[in-house]
């Protein structure tokens, strides 16, 4: 049976800053202009990626671990990643050994990372939700501590260590915006904020693939949400405990939940404007922002909770959110085949001050006629704004829209002629 509310207290939280004092960093605290800008708000990030481990996750195992009374022969847990590597750190510094169950589709880097902090790691074809029980049962079978990623007073408390931090270092601040997956952050940071100052408004975000605690207020009780692929794969959880979903409850404001591409918008403009990698769940809160999910009236202080991102990934995500944001575009001209089209094409490009990445020539196609090459432009330009200044001096030069289904974008003066 889950813990009772009342089994977490501020009193837990100050005595977990305590034991993990010596541990765990004080993360930063950053103010950033252009979301400032962008929400019409003073915008602060709480940047918990730069935690040891790489998420906030260490605060909850190390409080766990350092306040059992007798050490274990060895600890099982089960993760998509954060907790994982938090559990395995946490463990290989007190000499304990550690078990972690993941999804087989886990991030690649979290995998490997978990394995360098000296887990061994069991890959389960199957939810995080079935991982868990897994997990539970290699505990059992083999006499082991079992670390649950937040459903534990103890984890709860470790993590409500940050909403102590955020109020010391941003006492102005009137609304926190939180990631949120199973609540064991969200319950913590609630709890320790409103327990000092209730006026500040504290707020839950979630990916809309997964709304198991936005499901669940929704409802009255914890439920469980289907499993589905999010770039926000570290709060990609079912539904929160009923430890957590009383806290949450209790102490949050208000759950809102965000779209997949503000979430790639999010993750680009941390690393554009903040130099900040940041995995999508870690960037749920800026997502917020980008969505106007979130009334806000003063300062807003956003928790980054972790920076764990597969680098492959990383560029698939940047490339995207630069197509989303009409920052990268692929134009296609229906070309004469002859000398000079490519030079002429290009010049207008580059006087429109777009960048040239790719280019790709096409001379054979259905409806394609003799003597046309199709002459596709990857591009990168200044937004709708920039894209718009490039297709005005494209017409301007005489080139006329292609017609639909034609393939081609624009129709140079040479190939109008043609028979296309």
């Amino acid at each position: 049976m889950a813990e009772t509310p009342e089994a977490v207290t501020i009193e837990d939280v100050y005595a977990a800053r305590e034991r993990i004092a010596g541990a765990v960093r004080v993360t930063p605290l950053w103010p950033i202009g252009s979301l400032s800008q962008i929400a019409g708000v003073p915008v602060l990030l709480k940047c918990e990626q730069l935690q040891r481990g790489g998420s906030f996750k260490f605060r909850g195992a190390s409080n766990m671990l350092g306040s059992l009374e007798a050490r274990p022969a060895g600890v099982v847990a089960a993760s998509a990643g954060n907790h994982a590597q938090g559990v395995a750190l946490a463990a290989s510094e007190r000499g304990i050994p550690s078990t972690v169950v993941m999804p087989v589709n886990a991030p690649l880097a979290k995998q490997a990372a978990t394995r360098a902090y000296g887990a061994e790691v069991v890959l389960l074809d199957g939810s995080l939700e079935a991982c868990i029980a897994r997990a539970r049962e290699l505990a059992a079978e083999s006499g082991l501590l079992f670390v649950p990623p937040f459903d534990n007073p103890a984890v709860v408390a470790g993590q409500g260590t940050l909403g102590l931090e955020l109020l010391e270092q941003a006492p102005e601040a009137e609304t926190v915006l939180v990631p949120a997956g199973g609540g064991g952050l969200l319950a913590g940071v609630a709890l320790a904020i409103k327990s000092l100052k209730p006026e500040v408004r504290v707020v839950g975000v979630q990916a809309q693939a997964m709304p198991g605690i936005a499901a669940s207020l929704g409802s009255g009780s914890a439920l469980a949400v289907p499993l589905v692929q999010t770039l926000a794969d570290g709060a990609a959880v079912a539904g929160p405990s009923d430890l957590t979903f009383e806290l949450i409850r209790r102490y949050v404001d208000d759950v809102v939940t965000v779209p997949e591409p503000d979430i790639e918008h999010a993750m680009v403009l941390l690393i554009e404007r903040a130099k900040f990698v940041v995995e999508g769940a870690g960037a749920l809160g800026v997502a917020a922002l980008l969505a106007n999910a979130v009334e806000l009236s003063g300062p807003v202080a956003v928790v980054l909770s972790g920076g764990n991102v597969d680098i492959n990934l990383l560029g698939r995500i940047v490339e995207r959110g630069l197509t989303g944001a009409g920052r990268r575009r692929l134009v296609t001209f229906a070309a004469a085949h002859a000398p000079g089209e490519l030079a002429r094409i290009s010049a207008i490009i580059a006087g429109s001050r777009a960048n040239v990445i790719q280019v790709e020539h096409r001379l054979t196609g259905d409806n394609q006629p003799i003597g046309v090459v199709l002459i596709t432009f990857h591009l990168d330009v200044a937004g709708e704004a920039g894209f718009g200044e490039l297709s005005a001096a494209l017409e301007e030069a005489g080139m006329r829209p292609g017609a639909p289904g034609s393939g081609a974008d624009f129709v140079t003066p040479n190939a109008q002629a043609l028979p296309w």
